[in-house]
């Protein structure tokens, strides 16, 4: 007989061990190694069998055992050590503060610093006791709110409390995946409801047919930062609302939608009754990781409209300022996409919000279709993509959005991402680091040329210490994985043996949609067991990663790879581990030597797990995609060469793979295995070395939220604070403006230009341009007539554009005079055109409207 529920039932602790409970319940400790070594400390034993969840540990271990702890001296002073560093944590000014109080010093400072942003995500990965995620997205998050807490960085997370998670990976005997969903008891993980007086405080969110999707606020505390959580799993809804948090990206079209309703709508609200309840500051900036959590413009539009009694377009220019929206899909295919029906059907509910509008900031191509991104960037005023080369292919994947602009000049940026370093680096790099560098290297971007003092033997025997931890969980993984695929014990002899911590270790671990290619090292098998049995320069390669429960593509390229492990020449070269989590992912970016990268080019968005990778000192071997097409310098790694311009997939495969398979043969086992005399691979060290000093301060975190604060939270408050300000005048301007230039705009026009250059065009010369442009009512101050030039390709198209802005010289007719000189400043062939823009001071930037008339 099966339980109908579980919960967690925990011994009362002795007053002198009360503040175990303060400790555990404030998720720092997942990443603060004091900590970690206080809660093993109580019971090692029942510290690994429960997995490193020291609620589970608190809920099994023995009164006798506690008891024990109190009277333990040595446990009390280190108790008392642990909880005072965390009050200081959480109470001590930290970077955001000290730069609060610079910006009150400096009164030239560009923006003032929000007192409070909102973050909203569909999954957060802090630990894997809080298992709420499922790949890159959540994780991702999670470093964001770890990294903001380090900083001191006011924000307040979002997402939902899915009671199933993602879900547990296992093997069947041929290698299929299996999918488990394990039942999480809310009391059991380190989360606390939001308390609205004596009960639970609930937000409510209207759906189609006159339903109430009602869900509980539960706060996961991570470092200074709030996380809440909402939870549908409550005695007020339905039994299908209910079932609307069961499983993170579970369900159909419609159960997704109304997820990402209750994140939007039910976040917002979320938001206000914690800061009713806590007196936190109301977020002025609110950051929507992707677009599941666009609903949120939608609300905070309802509450302007209704409170403030503006209308729908004033309402919508003041949310626009104070939204940021991140974009992580590098393809359509990964954006959510609803039918406008379904829209319709819930949004029709929400009152005061016209539904025809909504369905317009979502619209697309298909005119059945509405658009998550396509609202996310309508609602967001400022917009970025998650790497150099994201940014890029973001610019030319909504193009469409601008008319008229070049691809370049599309309105959404990069900031590229980063990891949280105290969560991922190995102890003993970590300490390394610290030791060379200070404490502080972490948080305030300086340099790690220091590193460089760190002596070749040192560095080689901290990385062979780490690939033999590695080799010890790989094997324990392994048996475990075969048990459970129906093996018996003693077909498993060969598995305390498999792997070697003095061989070549290569890892690939990741999600495993098509794109990121996961059997593209199985090409050619026998060029592959060449290279992992070589008799020299042995190569062993550990593989591990998820595919979606419906993607069954991606099963069976995990039944491919892991058919190809079972095989008993090469098993202990090759394994697939099952179920990667953030307990597995740190022991891989440890102890790997090599960390293997091969997405189809460009179609990784960032790919962090290299950069994790290489905070511990691992080489990556990686396409240019990402963050690698950004930050490889030819001796942090190695360039897999794409062959982007061939068209036929598997021709591009084979090509691809033939280029990895030489890489590992021809430059990086030779690397590896070329040793002096004391046993160390000097060059391979030397390489190490600088991957950690100089992409160290690259691809943290902390650097990565601050590139947030000041390029986009900081502008964004300040145009919303304007906006906002003596009740919302400026939006009010600004949206009657806009409607002002929306409605003139099809009868402007550029009617004449003609250009003047005395003698020949010279280098240093000037061009004159006078231009006749026709604005239908528009005042000259609402728009920006610009002199485009620069050099012309063979198809008349301008490339390395410069603009002036020119000036009006006189009117007739209606009829605007418009000159600027334009200089000469480069041989060649040169071209030159006249372009007209709505202009605006509040406005971020000149594409914003979408707007452009050209000669």
């Amino acid at each position: 007989m099966k339980a109908l529920r579980r919960l967690t039932v925990r011994a009362t602790f002795p007053p002198e061990l009360a503040k175990l409970a303060s400790i555990v319940s404030n998720l720092r400790w997942s990443w603060h190694p004091d900590s970690l070594d206080l809660l093993e400390s109580v019971d090692p034993d029942l510290w690994a069998s429960c997995g490193h969840d020291p609620g589970r540990m608190l809920g099994e271990v023995s009164p006798t055992r506690l008891a024990a702890l109190a009277r333990d001296r040595r446990f009390l002073r280190r108790l008392e050590d642990v909880a005072d560093d965390l009050e200081d944590y959480l109470r001590q000014p930290r970077w955001y503060q000290q730069e609060q109080a610079a910006g009150v010093e400096d009164s030239g400072r560009q923006h003032a610093l929000p007192a409070s942003i909102g973050y909203f995500s569909p999954e957060f990965g802090i630990t894997e006791v809080l298992p709420q995620y499922s790949g890159g997205l959540g994780i991702l998050a999670g470093d964001h709110l770890k990294a903001a807490s380090d900083l001191g960085v006011p924000i307040i997370g979002v997402g939902l409390l899915y009671r199933a998670g993602y879900f547990s990976q296992s093997l069947s005997r041929d290698g299929w995946q299996l999918e488990r969903y394990p039942s999480l008891d809310p009391q059991g993980l380190p989360i606390k409801p939001l308390l609205d007086g004596d009960g639970p405080a609930r937000v409510t969110v209207p759906l189609s047919d006159g339903r109430s999707l009602h869900a509980q606020i539960w706060v996961a505390q991570v470092g200074r930062v709030p996380l809440l959580m909402l939870d549908s799993d409550v005695e007020e809804n339905d039994p299908a609302a209910r079932q609307v948090t069961d499983r993170l990206y579970g369900g159909g079209a419609d159960h997704r939608l109304e997820q990402e309703l209750l994140l939007g709508i039910g976040g917002v609200r979320a938001i206000r009754a914690y800061c009713a309840a806590t007196g936190t500051p109301a977020p002025e900036v609110f950051h929507t990781n992707e677009g599941h959590a666009g609903f949120l413009g939608v609300e905070r539009i309802r509450e302007l409209v209704q409170s403030e009694q503006l209308t729908f377009d004033e309402a919508l220019q003041a949310v626009r300022a104070g939204t940021v929206f991140t974009t992580h899909t590098p393809v359509p295919a990964g954006i959510d996409r609803f039918s406008r029906e379904s829209i319709a059907a819930h949004l029709g509910a929400l009152d005061g919000v016209p539904v025809e509008r909504i369905l317009a900031l979502g619209a697309e191509e298909d005119p059945s279709i509405f658009n998550m991104a396509h609202m996310g960037l309508r609602l967001g005023q400022r917009a970025n993509g998650v790497s150099l080369l994201h940014g890029e292919v973001s610019r030319g994947m909504f193009a469409d959005l601008w008319p008229g602009f070049d691809q370049n000049e599309v309105p959404i940026r990069s900031i590229t991402n980063g990891v949280h370093a105290p969560t991922w680096m190995s102890r003993d790099i970590m300490q390394l680091t610290e030791r060379e560098l200070g404490s502080e290297a972490l948080d305030d971007g300086s340099s790690w040329s220091a590193f460089g003092r760190v002596g070749d033997e040192e560095l080689w025997g901290i990385r062979r210490d780490l690939r033999e931890r590695l080799v010890g969980e790989i094997r324990r993984r392994v048996r475990a994985s075969a048990l459970q695929r129906g093996m018996a014990e003693a077909e498993l002899g060969w598995t305390s043996s498999t792997f070697d911590p003095d061989v070549l270790t290569i890892g690939f671990a990741r999600r495993v949609p098509s794109y990121k290619r996961l059997t593209l090292m199985l090409r050619d098998p026998e060029r592959l067991r060449s290279l992992l049995l070589h008799p020299e320069r042995p190569v062993q390669i550990v593989i591990a990663g998820k595919s979606h429960p419906a993607d069954d593509t991606g099963k069976q390229l995990i039944a491919q790879m892991v058919t190809f492990a079972d095989d008993p020449a090469v098993r202990h070269r090759i394994t697939f581990l099952p179920d990667y989590d953030i307990g597995m992912a740190r022991y891989l970016y440890w102890g790997v030597d090599v960390w293997l990268n091969n997405p189809l080019r460009p179609l990784e968005a960032c790919g962090t797990s290299g950069m994790k990778a290489a905070l511990n000192g691992a080489l990556n071997l990686s396409i240019l995609d990402g963050w690698w097409d950004e930050w490889f310098d030819g001796e942090n790694g190695w360039a897999i060469p794409s062959a982007d311009g061939v068209t036929d997939v598997d021709r591009r495969d084979d090509v691809e793979a033939l280029a990895l398979y030489d890489l590992i043969e021809q430059q990086v086992s030779t690397r590896f295995y070329d040793r002096g005399t004391n046993g160390v691979p000097a060059r391979w060290v030397q390489m190490v070395r600088h991957t950690i000093s100089s992409l160290g301060p690259k691809v943290l975190a902390t650097r990565m939220v601050r590139d947030y604060v000041n390029d986009l939270y900081a502008p964004a408050a300040a145009s919303a604070t304007l906006l906002a300000a003596n009740g919302h005048a400026k939006a009010k301007v600004l949206s009657a403006w806009r409607s002002t230039v929306l409605d003139a705009w099809s009868g402007v026009s550029v009617a004449h230009v003609e250009s003047v250059v005395e003698g020949d065009p010279q280098l240093g010369g000037v061009l004159r341009l006078r231009a006749e442009v026709g604005l239908n009512g528009l005042a000259p101050e609402d728009v920006d007539v610009q002199a485009v030039y620069g050099s012309v390709d063979a198809e008349d198209r301008l490339v390395d554009v410069e603009y002036i802005s020119m000036t009006v010289v006189d009117q007739t007719d209606g009829v605007m005079r418009f000159e600027g000189d334009v200089p000469l400043q480069r041989t060649g062939s040169f071209g030159y055109t006249v372009r007209v823009l709505p202009k605006n001071e509040l406005l971020a930037t000149e594409a914003e409207l979408g707007l452009v008339v050209t000669a």
